[in-house]
């Protein structure tokens, strides 16, 4: 690793600790040139993957845009901004757990109406129509049903 201090590429390993949460590992160093002593620390670096739209362009997943589409199927329901923010940490440690690089909008979408289905009915019903563009009320009703036979 290369020094802070004088930008040497040899250093030395003094020392190893894993540290007190158990999430990065410590290690303390001495660069062979100039002598100076420096901590690193190791973590696992979690990365959001890669969102592939319908049309096959890619965008950078979005925090914004996931809580918008929850609020917008929330509009005037009680639910608490809390449980609102659960679910938006719910489905991005789902994302960054997924070990996958790249996932299209329908796997977003299906996490997003999981969330909806546990949080608020008429919310999930409401994502759903446009989610999965009902064309008739045949879909509706099948959605209703759906819904009914999970509360049982």
């Amino acid at each position: 690793m290369k020094c802070p201090f004088c930008q040497h590429e040899d250093t030395q390993v003094l020392d190893t600790r894993v540290s007190e949460e158990g999430d990065a590992i410590r290690r303390r160093r001495r660069c062979v040139q100039c002598d100076k002593r420096f901590t690193t620390y190791e973590r696992i670096e979690l990365s959001m993957p890669i969102i592939v739209k319908k049309n096959g362009s890619r965008t950078e997943f979005a925090s914004s845009k996931l809580r918008g589409s929850l609020m917008l199927a929330l509009r005037k329901r009680p639910v608490p901004a809390a449980a609102i923010d659960a679910a938006v940490a719910s489905i991005e440690e789902k994302l960054l757990t997924s070990g996958r690089r790249e996932v299209d909008t329908g796997y977003v979408g299906e996490l997003v109406m999981q969330e909806l289905k546990r949080l608020d009915e008429i919310a999930y019903i409401r994502f759903a129509s446009v989610y999965k563009d009902f064309k008739d009320l045949a879909e509706f009703q099948q959605a209703l049903a759906e819904v009914g036979h999970s509360r049982k």
